[in-house]
Parts: C-alpha cells; sequence; structure tokens
C-alpha cells in the first residue's frame, strides 16, 4: 500500500505578523528558498508522489510557487476557506488521500531527518504499521503535544499544550499514519466536534499500543512558526544543514 503526503499549510501566521499579511507564512524566505521548498524535499526524498496542500487565501502563491511539481508528481491544491481547525482542514483533503498510508506534514517543521527508510517500511508492511511520531527534547514544551511516558520510556499518552508538561519530549508536526487514520479522525471528530487537535487522532494509536516514537536530535527539526527559530533555521539553511532539493 503506498503512502500519499499532506501538506497542511494553514493559519494566518500571527507570530510571523506582519509579514504574513502579505503572504503564507510558508513562503517566507528560509536564505535562499521559502519554507515550503525545505519541507516539500523531505516529502519528495523520502519517495512519496502524491502530495496534497491545504491552505488559507493565499493557495494561489503556493500553486504559482509550487505549480505541477516535478515530473511523475501528482499536486493536489485545497482550499481552506475559513480556519475551522485541524480536523476541517485534513478532511478537505480526504478525496485525494483514501485507501492509502499517510505522511502528515505541517508546513512550518523543517527536518534533517531523512524519512525515506520509514516511508519505505509504511509502503511495504502488509499488516497496519500503526503510527510514526517525531519527538524531541524541548526546554519549553508545552507550546507542543507532549509525550507522557512510563518508567521504561515507552510513550503512554499525548497531552496537547499542556500548563504542566509532564516530561519535556515535544512532539513534532510531522507523522506517519496506516490506514486507520481517518477512521480514528472520525471517532475524534465525533467526540470533540471540530475542536480538537492531532493529538487526538495520535493518541487512539498511542493507546492501542501503536504508535512508534522515533526521538530527534535538538538541530534535525526545527519549527519556523516565530521570527526567532525562522532566524535560527536560516542559518542552518547558509550553512548546509537544511537541504532544499528537489525543487521545481
Amino acid at each position: 500500500m503506498m503512502t500519499n503526503a499532506i501538506l497542511v499549510a494553514g493559519g494566518h501566521g500571527s507570530r510571523l505578523y506582519p509579514f504574513t499579511k502579505y503572504t503564507q507564512k510558508t513562503l517566507l524566505p528560509l536564505y535562499d528558498r521559502p519554507v515550503i521548498d525545505f519541507a516539500l524535499a523531505t516529502i519528495r526524498r523520502s519517495g512519496i508522489q502524491n502530495i496534497t496542500i491545504i491552505s488559507n487565501e493565499h493557495i494561489g502563491q503556493i500553486a504559482r510557487h509550487v505549480g505541477s511539481g516535478l515530473e511523475d508528481e501528482k499536486i493536489h491544491y485545497v482550499l481552506e476557506e475559513e480556519p475551522l481547525g485541524v480536523g476541517h482542514a485534513l478532511n478537505l483533503a480526504r478525496p485525494y488521500n483514501q485507501d492509502c498510508r499517510l505522511l502528515v506534514y505541517f508546513s512550518d517543521n523543517i527536518t534533517t531527518l531523512e524519512l525515506t527508510e520509514e516511508v519505505s517500511r509504511f509502503n511495504h508492511t502488509e499488516q497496519n504499521p500503526g503510527c510514526v511520531l517525531l519527538a524531541r527534547e524541548e526546554q519549553r514544551p508545552e507550546a507542543f503535544g507532549v509525550a507522557v511516558l512510563d518508567q521504561e520510556g515507552n510513550v503512554t499518552d499525548i497531552v496537547e499544550k499542556p500548563k504542566n508538561p509532564p516530561s519535556n519530549l515535544a512532539i513534532g508536526g510531522i507523522y506517519l499514519f496506516d490506514e486507520n487514520f481517518w477512521s480514528y479522525l472520525d471517532s475524534a471528530q465525533a467526540e470533540r466536534g471540530n475542536d480538537f487537535s492531532i493529538s487526538d487522532i495520535t493518541r487512539q494509536y498511542v493507546h492501542l499500543g501503536h504508535a512508534k516514537l522515533l526521538s530527534v536530535g535538538e538541530e534535525t527539526w526545527v519549527d519556523c512558526g516565530t521570527p526567532e527559530s525562522l532566524f535560527f533555521a536560516s542559518q542552518m539553511a547558509k550553512d548546509g544543514k537544511l537541504n532544499p532539493r528537489p525543487f521545481r
């Protein structure tokens, strides 16, 4: 079963205002390329060729930049007219992503980690492979979903943006999901309405023991949602630590 990618490029980028008044935050520069090129490059190097991009009123700017993609790629553009939450945005991509496994990638997360091996495992595993969660130690994990660990270091739960974090292990915005993803999304939506987070989906995998935690280092995952982190990531790109290739 093949793996598709959903690249979520929504939100108004309020932490990056006033730049995001005129453009989508993923089109802001990381040194010499826009943020979205680094996200797409990670997806492309993993071997995925079917990519759905979700964004707001700036979707046209993204489409003009990304175009029809590389040779043999399928790029689908989905307009999120109103910011009604993660579940609503992901549901807009559902028609292009039925009966497949998924890489769900929130576009302001940039990683040096190569996902080729994990995507290949998802493509070739007959039994449901569950989900893969990227995690790293954070000094201020309360801004993220945070892993709850048992004494052996196994993840037993995920808490979304807790005031009192149960650990310093933050869950990044890059996930691999098996074909049960949509049914778990439906369950979360039935319970919480549109007011649910991606953690309400990942927790279902965790509680069934079907989640793999992939721990990464400090410089292998950068959240580009603030001016400070965008500057830090730009320096990494300048130093050759981030790779935007291949790009159109």
